[in-house]
């Protein structure tokens, strides 16, 4: 049981790396099975088809990616302190994905969103689902700052679905120049959206 559980992570986590290099539509059984170490047979052991291992590849990611969100946006941290370590924190992880990798990979869900999402319905509609999820996580941090005074929104679902959003478009802009300095603004940038009353100087050193 145990061989072939490892068998099953080896090609998701092959998968993974492939998809997040090159995008999911070049990608071949053969290619994965070879990159994973693993028999080409178990593939369809495991899986139906190419979109059901994407599937798994999108939901693996995302419990490791909602773990790390709950911990940094339920923290005991003041609000908007919680929003910039959730953005410094992606920030850190694109670059050491860079300076493993040479390139800087993006959001892998972003990415599939662009590649993917005209294209299979289960995979589109999987992918809402986790930006729902995403936008859930910062419209409660966004509810509590406005509660506390610190920001002045007309509504938090919006507000967090624009912050989400800066993020990703941020992050796709880091992939596009494979720099990460392109998320340096995103702190800045939030304070912006969301009408933050922060001092001056707090905001110069953002």
């Amino acid at each position: 049981m145990g061989r072939t559980s490892d068998a099953k992570e080896k090609i998701i986590s092959a998968a993974q790396t492939l998809i997040e290099l090159r995008g999911y539509s070049a990608l071949g059984v053969a290619e994965i099975c070879k990159t994973a170490g693993v028999p080409k047979g178990s593939f369809y052991y495991f899986f139906e088809s190419k979109e059901a291992l994407a599937l798994a590849v999108i939901d693996e990611h995302w419990a490791a990616q909602q773990r790390d969100w709950t911990r940094i946006l339920n923290s005991d941290a003041e609000p908007l302190q919680r929003l910039r370590r959730l953005f410094q924190e992606t920030e850190a992880a694109q670059l050491a994905g860079q300076q493993t990798c040479g390139t800087v990979s993006g959001c892998l869900f972003g990415n599939l969103t662009l590649e993917m999402s005209n294209q299979t319905e289960a995979i589109r509609k999987r992918l809402q689902e986790i930006f729902d999820a995403q936008v859930d996580m910062v419209e409660t941090v966004v509810a509590e700052a406005l509660e506390r005074g610190e920001v002045a929104v007309a509504g938090t679902r919006d507000a967090a679905r624009s912050v989400v959003a800066q993020l990703e478009g941020q992050v796709l802009f880091a992939k596009l120049y494979n720099n990460t300095s392109q998320l340096s603004v995103l702190w800045a940038n939030c304070l912006a959206l969301l009408g933050a009353r922060v001092p001056q100087e707090e905001a110069a050193r953002a």
